[in-house]
């Protein structure tokens, strides 16, 4: 009876965690970027990264790492954020090797299959690219430094698709510098990005869809 308390109490956990991420988190077909106002500033691409987190069903085993962002640019006008863009390079990704535990895998194993046709096909698509559509004010529901006060909404570009994806985000403007800091959760197969040949195939069902993404962006003049 504990037994089957424990494992209900875990099951409704992973239900309610994965309805807050779906509610924080939406979707949408390609959208209109946003033009640039005010001043631009360059991306600091060696202080900018991007952290992802990716996991095999039910969450466990999860893997994580790095990819660099190699160049972009925000505007800001009125002391606001009002658009900007950021090329992602793809054949970057690294795997932290604390995330691989197992003694019969590699962590640079992974890296190179992560890179493969499998995955993200970086011989073909070499890089990706975030472009901000739209920047609205998100009232914050605590008082915490880090809490976010935006939404943010942009066309991340994967495999040559565009897909609309809209999160909230801690955005700072001050003394010409502009930080965007932000952790999203995605279904990778919006982008196509599909282990198994389908649905179906045993490969697929290993994997989660879910792929945290960590947004740490820092611009200035």
């Amino acid at each position: 009876m504990k037994k089957f308390t424990v494992l209900s109490l875990v099951a409704v956990t992973l239900f309610i965690t994965a309805c807050k991420k779906s509610s924080e988190t939406t979707t949408t077909d390609e959208k209109q970027v946003a033009e640039k106002k005010g001043e631009v500033l360059a991306v600091n691409i060696e202080t900018s990264k991007v952290d992802w987190k990716a996991f095999h069903k039910g969450g466990f085993a999860p893997r994580w790492g790095t990819l660099a962002i190699t160049s972009g640019e925000v505007s800001v006008e009125g002391n606001e954020l009002t658009a900007g863009d950021f090329v992602i390079d793809m054949k970057s990704i690294k795997v932290d090797p604390a995330s691989v535990t197992e003694k019969d895998k590699k962590y640079s194993e992974l890296e190179a299959h992560l890179k493969s046709a499998d995955f993200f096909d970086v011989e073909k698509n070499p890089t990706a690219d975030f472009k901000i559509t739209s920047v609205t004010n998100l009232t914050a529901k605590d008082t915490l430094s880090e809490a976010p006060n935006k939404t943010v909404s942009g066309n991340l570009t994967l495999k040559g698709k565009a897909v609309n994806v809209t999160f909230p985000a801690k955005v700072t403007v001050a003394n010409g510098t502009v930080t965007i800091q932000a952790k999203f959760t995605v279904n990778r197969t919006d982008w196509d990005i599909k282990f198994g040949a389908s649905e179906a195939d045993p490969a697929e069902w290993m994997i989660s869809k879910d792929i945290e993404i960590g947004i740490n962006v820092t611009a200035g003049k």
